[in-house]
């Protein structure tokens, strides 16, 4: 039996329907999609790390352990940990739930760990890592023993299948923003954006544009050709002169390559992160220091991070067609240990919480069905450790493309819900315009949750309510109230 046969047989391609071509295609698209946290993850981790509470500002050096060590090394460290961690994230994801979906540090959570944690609250960057690595460890425990997945079944129908549009809108809100599309404004806070004043706008609607007749036309790898050509383009365009460096390529890239050269950038990445290592360790031993600022961090993190997952999870299982009738994916606890121990692992080396990836999407649209297509992305990753310097030359909006596309795909998902009845049409509606207003899944599930027992209680058809559904919705609602508060400046630490 061929290498090829082995691994359609491993990962059932016949019972799915796909075949090695797809699958690598599939892959290939998702990690061009989610590349990007390569670079932003590192951009934004380095900030907690370089951030002096006793000087109240960033600094361009940080002792670690005795050594000290500039933002550039501490950026190329954080990027291979945000690779490292990727990877054993994937390769449960791919050999253990047979699922194609790729997994990496979370946005948002990245930032909520950095600005809000470390920043605001004060919290040591090393004691904010170990209450990462608690949150994974009780991930796994309630995963091993079906809780997360039980949580998961109590989703009322209506957000369950509101849950891939509300992602597509956020996606589709998103991308805009990127491509610069869409821009701020006073009056309306947002508005179009001008296409000629704007060159990254100008490119990206041309980017845009081909990218969406390619699919419309059925090309397979219309994604992948449209931000390769988008972004080859960008290049040219500055190297022939056009525009100035950092217009169309990204800050500092365009120097980076001429002036350093790609040989030298390839050579001089800081691949040693054990000082981060260190870090942590030195984070468990701080526990008993601030054990209440402890168990709120922990709580946060496992609070945002479960619901923003288990919300992503059932959003690209619709779109990939795992749902069963109930809106449920069968074997969920698979997929929900691949970001546990991913979360667990990544805390251990220096990188905030690991999850599930909504440009997964892209993938599946691009028919990915199994693990395959989640080992190729963990592939492409760990290839990507060789040619650290030169992730930070694709330009991001090249890649947010993508999420413009599935964006618009994903809205079919609002077929799926009845309009009719209000407690799906007002818990659905909830779910799918709160996730792009305040670009978090997790409060679009709150939205949802919250709702549909009131409304079903106010219909009289409170017995079709469950305990479990009434627990959940108090619990969105205790959070928030904890969160408003230490946002306010009611709780002080």
């Amino acid at each position: 039996m061929g290498a090829r046969e082995t691994i359609a047989e491993f990962f059932d391609f016949d019972e799915h329907g796909t075949d090695f071509r797809t699958e690598t295609l599939a892959g290939l698209t998702t990690f061009l999609a989610m590349a990007y946290i390569i670079v932003v993850n590192p951009a934004i981790l380095s900030d907690a790390i370089l951030y002096d509470h006793d000087a109240g500002e960033f600094q361009e050096t940080t002792m670690i352990n005795g050594v000290e060590y500039t933002s550039g090394e501490i950026f190329q460290m954080l990027a291979v940990v945000t690779i490292l961690a990727s990877i054993v994230a994937i390769l449960v994801m791919a050999l253990y739930a047979n699922r194609p979906f790729g997994l990496a540090p979370g946005m948002g959570l990245n930032a909520f760990f950095t600005y809000t944690v470390v920043v605001i609250l004060g919290v040591p960057w090393e004691l904010a890592l170990a209450a990462v690595f608690v949150e994974g460890i009780i991930f796994i425990a309630l995963t091993a023993v079906g809780a997360r997945k039980y949580v998961l079944e109590l989703f009322p129908e209506p957000v369950k299948f509101a849950v891939g549009a509300g992602i597509g809108v956020y996606l589709l809100f998103l991308g805009l923003q990127e491509i610069q599309l869409v821009v701020p404004y006073d009056g309306t806070l947002i508005t179009l954006g001008n296409v000629l004043q704007s060159p990254v706008a100008g490119l990206s609607l041309v980017g845009l544009v081909l990218m969406l007749l390619l699919y419309a036309r059925g090309v397979k790898g219309s994604i992948v050709i449209g931000i390769i050509t988008t972004a080859v383009a960008g290049w040219a365009l500055t190297l022939a002169g056009v525009f100035e460096p950092d217009v169309l390529t990204p800050e500092g890239s365009y120097e980076q390559v001429t002036n350093d050269g790609i040989l030298s950038m390839l050579v001089s990445v800081q691949y040693d992160f054990t000082p981060l290592f260190w870090g942590f360790v030195d984070g468990l031993g701080m526990i008993t220091d601030e054990p209440l600022v402890f168990l709120l961090v922990v709580f946060t993190f496992f609070f945002v991070d479960f619901f923003d997952t288990a919300g992503t999870l059932i959003g690209v299982s619709q779109i990939g067609g795992f749902l069963d009738e109930d809106g449920d994916l069968p074997e969920a606890e698979k997929p929900l240990m691949a970001d546990a121990v991913g979360t667990t692992v990544g805390s251990m080396i220096g990188t905030s919480t690991v999850t599930t990836f909504i440009e997964s999407s892209t993938g599946l649209e691009e028919g990915g069905r199994t693990g395959f297509t989640a080992l190729v992305v963990g592939g492409f990753f760990a290839l990507s450790l060789l040619f650290v310097p030169l992730m930070s030359a694709i330009p991001q909006y090249a890649t947010y493309l993508a999420l413009v596309v599935v964006g618009i795909i994903m809205l079919q998902g609002v077929a799926d819900i009845d309009w009719e009845h209000p407690a799906w049409a007002i818990s659905g509606g909830l779910t799918i315009t709160i996730m792009p207003l305040t670009t978090s899944i997790a409060n679009g599930l709150a939205a949802g949750i919250i709702s549909y027992p009131l409304v079903k209680s106010a219909m009289g058809e409170r017995r079709d309510v469950s305990l479990g559904q009434w627990l959940l919705a108090l619990s969105f609602i205790v959070y928030f109230i904890a969160y408003f508060a230490v946002e306010a400046g009611a709780i002080t630490f």
